[in-house]
């Protein structure tokens, strides 16, 4: 595999490179480096207006198709692009579950009305979107969801509880699974729902993080109500589509990660550096095996994107979520030892917008440090991810049912 690139691919990168530049090094200087882990909720409304300027250039949803408003670039072009982004410092995307996760699955599944609808408004930043998947008894369990959707003349009326909600209390629209069928088997009975935030019935809870943010939510479903066309791929076809949704997730974007992971490792040898830990070998050590591991992350995540666009996870695919979860908390924890005594220290009185826990302000060590605990849990917990590996990409027997 050539995984080198040519002069046409370069001169995107320029030209991408050079975009994003001009822009973080001016009119959104401020939001350069912000909104990522434990600073979900930093300068929201310049990043919203940074996603409507990316929508309004361009550089929103560069992998749609042209039908749909986006810029049809190949794989490697939006690698470039999501490589570029991150390595410029572009601010944590608040349209990222619109563009990444159900804009995909629409254009996928969805029905002419339902794509005509909504991706517009996505492409452009005008619409935020939230995920309904988890629920108080089915988080990585996701089969065994409990909110029902009851039709009612030509609405569904549904109710239950959501948690996790990432965004729930800045989004226009949630994307959710309901049982519409509760006679059915597990997997069978469920369908994927679009459901407007602004619904009567619908009530949001934040949940405080360790970080002293609230980007997570519980969600409260009371007879919220919502067309019976904004029905995804059919009435107890739900299973499907959401497992479609899964794949789209491990998109070209997922390499920006990597990128992100590594501008987080560059701080942490930069304060090696300054502090003389590395020239201590075990220190030295320890950099060098995140490295590597930064390293693999990025030729696993270049070959899962062989199968990208197909809604059938692939081998390496299944393996992302556990490896990347594992080293981001490694990087958390590598930040805030390199800090010595300092990292267990805060600055009292400092009023950092979204990083406040009582009177003390966190540094970017320690909010990283305390978000990465969730990356081992949220979206599949470790055990459950092993669990999957095993059943789904190895094909071995199920865990036996005590």
């Amino acid at each position: 595999m050539d995984l080198r690139f040519t002069a046409e691919e370069e001169a995107f990168r320029d030209e991408a490179r050079t975009y994003l530049e001009a822009l973080l090094g001016g009119e959104f200087a401020d939001v350069r480096g912000r909104g990522g882990p434990g600073d979900e909720h930093a300068c929201f409304e310049e990043r919203l207006a940074w996603e409507r300027r990316l929508g309004a250039d361009g550089w929103s949803c560069v992998g749609w198709p042209a039908e749909h408003g986006g810029r049809e670039l190949p794989i490697h072009l939006q690698v470039i692009w999501y490589e570029e982004y991150a390595r410029a410092g572009g601010p944590g995307r608040l349209g990222h579950i619109g563009e990444g996760l159900i804009g995909p699955t629409l254009i996928h599944f969805g029905s002419p009305g339902q794509q005509r609808r909504f991706l517009p408004k996505i492409r452009l930043g005008d619409e935020l979107w939230c995920q309904g998947y988890s629920e108080p008894n089915a988080g990585s369990d996701l089969a065994n969801v409990q909110t029902r959707a009851e039709l009612d003349g030509d609405q569904f009326v549904i109710n239950g509880q959501k948690v996790w909600t990432s965004g729930a209390q800045t989004s226009d629209w949630c994307f959710l699974l309901a049982r519409t069928d509760r006679a059915a088997r597990k997997h069978h009975g469920i369908s994927f729902l679009l459901l407007g935030m602004d619904a009567p019935g619908i009530e949001i809870h934040p949940i405080v993080q360790l970080t002293g943010t609230s980007e997570f939510n519980e969600v409260f479903l009371s007879d919220a109500r919502t067309p019976a066309d904004l029905v995804v791929g059919g009435v107890n076809n739900g299973w499907r589509v959401a497992m479609g949704l899964l794949s789209f997730e491990r998109g070209a974007s997922t390499l920006a990660q990597q990128f992100a992971f590594e501008r987080e490792l560059r701080a942490i040898v930069d304060t090696a550096r300054a502090n003389g830990l590395a020239a201590d070998p075990a220190w030295r050590q320890r950099l060098a095996d995140l490295h590597g591991r930064l390293e693999i992350m990025r030729w696993n995540t270049l070959r899962m994107l062989t199968n990208a666009g197909n809604p059938e996870l692939s081998r390496e695919a299944y393996v992302g979520k556990l490896y990347w979860a594992r080293l981001h908390r490694d990087l958390g924890e590598a930040f805030v030892d390199v800090l010595g005594v300092d990292g267990l220290l805060c600055q009292q009185g400092v009023k950092e917008e979204g990083s406040i826990i009582d009177d003390y302000a966190l540094t970017p060590a320690q909010r990283l440090f305390l978000f990465t605990r969730s990356d081992t849990i949220y979206g599949g917990s470790n055990q459950i991810q092993r669990n999957i590996i095993g059943e789904r990409a190895l094909g071995l027997p199920p865990e036996p049912k005590l």
